[in-house]
């Protein structure tokens, strides 16, 4: 079986879905492994580190994807990839049925099984292969960097001849894998922490990181495998009044919220950033699903009030070395879980198989992936 590591083109994605470490695990389970060249640049893994896993490097795009059984990447494929691809082939990667059906429908179209990342199902034998738990762990961590850089105050109290410095007091809003991240490290910098979340199951995680869980007169809103559900407009107003006084309270707001293959919900309004101190930071991590603040304007950084508002796009990717050792891993591992003796073993009864694929036989077979693609 040929496996093709292609070298992502989306603008701003520096991440790789294979690593000479995924690589020699890929080999040695019977694969023949090309990685298209200079598709691990970006993540400072060099064509020679490929070469010495195993892999071997081409750099004929088009007639690579052709010659391919399966093919990994980190983004939904452009439709010339689809084209090139040959019927039957598989592929794995982040697929993101809600705001690509067009790349879905078009490998549905074109005969190609295809896996898409997000669908993995969040039983315990599939955590190993769960790229969204990965990513946004790491797009948690780097969006207190990334406030801390923007804020002009210190993070942790100082104490000094001078004086004392209060330390910075952070909200952060969802505590879901990112949010629980962004806590401990902003704790590790010393700040003061309050966090928010609509399923009231996550108030132990947050108060054993050391942080403030709010509580709000709200009904829970636990949904499906963990995730928050969607929430009436109603519950969203009323969320908004009850948090409008510690948003104003905050030096820094980090926004995690998001519903898997829905727009985001608003959570800050323009009225409640105008409520918030001159210097205050904003870091919307949903800004990719349309934003939990009014006021984001996803790829930008912007300033209203005073206010600093970042609606960087695909976090994860300014971390491209973890990013993508963690994704490729997750890739790896559900991809292995398939290979039998060096040939493709594709049971979709298994709870993992059937969660995860996205188009096979021609159809979209996954009926969560038709929920998010309806019009």
């Amino acid at each position: 079986m040929k496996v093709l590591v292609v070298r992502e083109t989306m603008p701003g994605e520096r991440r790789v879905a294979a690593t000479p470490e995924t690589v020699a695990k890929m080999v040695a389970a019977g694969l023949e492994v090309t990685v298209e060249a200079g598709a691990g640049e970006e993540a400072s893994f060099p064509d020679a580190a490929f070469e010495a896993a195993g892999a071997k490097v081409v750099r004929e795009h088009a007639k690579a994807l052709a010659a391919a059984d399966i093919v990994l990447r980190v983004q939904p494929p452009a439709d010339g990839d689809v084209k090139a691809m040959r019927k039957g082939a598989l592929s794995i990667g982040f697929l993101q049925p809600a705001t690509s059906a067009a790349a879905v429908k078009a490998l549905a179209k074109h005969g190609v099984t295809a896996f898409s990342l997000e669908m993995v199902p969040r039983i315990s034998r599939a955590q190993s292969m769960d790229a969204l738990s990965s990513q946004a762990s790491l797009a948690g961590y780097k969006a207190v960097l990334m406030a801390a850089v923007r804020l002009g105050k210190y993070f942790p109290m100082l104490m000094s001849a001078a004086g004392t410095i209060a330390p910075a007091r952070v909200l952060v809003l969802g505590a879901g894998v990112a949010g629980l991240q962004a806590i401990a490290t902003a704790r590790r910098l010393g700040a003061v922490v309050e966090a928010y979340d609509v399923r009231p199951a996550v108030r132990d995680e947050v108060k054993s990181l050391g942080a403030t869980f709010l509580e709000l007169n709200l009904e829970a809103q636990e949904g499906q495998g963990g995730y928050a559900r969607e929430q009436s407009d109603e519950f969203l107003a009323k969320q908004r009044e009850l948090l409008t006084e510690r948003v104003a309270a905050a030096d820094v707001v980090i926004t995690t919220a998001a519903v898997p293959g829905r727009k985001a919900p608003v959570l800050v309004t323009a009225e409640m950033v105008k409520g918030m101190r001159p210097g205050s930071v904003i870091v919307d991590l949903a800004a990719d699903g349309g934003g939990n603040v009014e006021l984001t304007k996803a790829g930008e950084v912007v300033e209203v009030g005073g206010v600093t508002i970042d609606g960087t796009r695909n976090v994860p990717s300014t971390i491209p070395v973890h990013a993508s050792q963690l994704y490729a891993r997750n890739v790896a591992n559900l991809l292995l879980l398939m290979i039998k003796d060096g040939q493709l073993n594709l049971d979709l009864e298994d709870d993992v198989i059937k969660g995860a694929v996205v188009t096979h036989g021609g159809e979209v077979v996954n009926e969560n992936a038709r929920k998010m693609m309806a019009p």
